[in-house]
């Protein structure tokens, strides 16, 4: 093995290449999984923690028929507020990106001025910052997660789906990149 990459030979790079298949098969979706668990310890002002939220989105989700990229996009929606709660849908959009749908990057990525029709006035934005987003391809898209499945997520009570129950989903979605960033 090479000490540095300007001595790495084509024999080095395939078994690098074979580990980091073995790696991605399994350590993204366990990454994943471990970031949805620390969601519970964030309640940040609402009645149901950051996780509660996360699987009841994900739950109506499901319940709702949607597909696994769907159903993981509405599952990670707000993990990055792990990260930065103003921030938190541009680096979930970024997760999610090498995995899912364009129309679901954006959606996710833009899924917090979608959600502002419910409370952005009340902060003094604008209570229609979804509309300059109008007639995007993922528009529909970032309805439908925002307005069917994440708005309506904020009961403690829900009786939501475990963690457990998604990660087939999870492990599914997180498998392999569709695309390299």
């Amino acid at each position: 093995m090479f000490k540095t990459m300007l001595e790495g030979t084509k024999d080095d790079w395939m078994h690098i290449a074979s580990e980091h298949v073995k790696h991605q098969q399994s350590a993204a979706a366990d990454q994943i999984i471990d970031s949805l668990k620390r969601l519970e310890a964030m309640e940040v002002g609402f009645g149901a923690n950051q996780l509660v939220h996360s699987l009841m989105t994900a739950t109506l989700a499901r319940r709702d028929g949607a597909n696994d990229e769907e159903i993981v996009a509405a599952l990670c929606h707000d993990i990055g507020k792990l990260f930065s709660i103003p921030n938190h849908g541009a680096i979930a959009g970024e997760m999610l990106k090498p995995y899912v749908s364009d129309d679901i990057y954006h959606a996710i990525v833009h899924h917090q001025d979608f959600q502002g029709r419910y409370y952005y006035e009340h902060l003094g934005k604008d209570p229609n910052a979804r509309e300059k987003f109008r007639g995007q391809p993922w528009f529909e898209m970032a309805e439908k997660i925002v307005d069917r499945w994440d708005a309506p997520a904020f009961d403690p009570d829900y009786d939501v789906d475990s963690l457990e129950s998604f990660e087939p989903e999870i492990r599914r979605v997180f498998a392999a990149p569709k695309r390299a960033i």
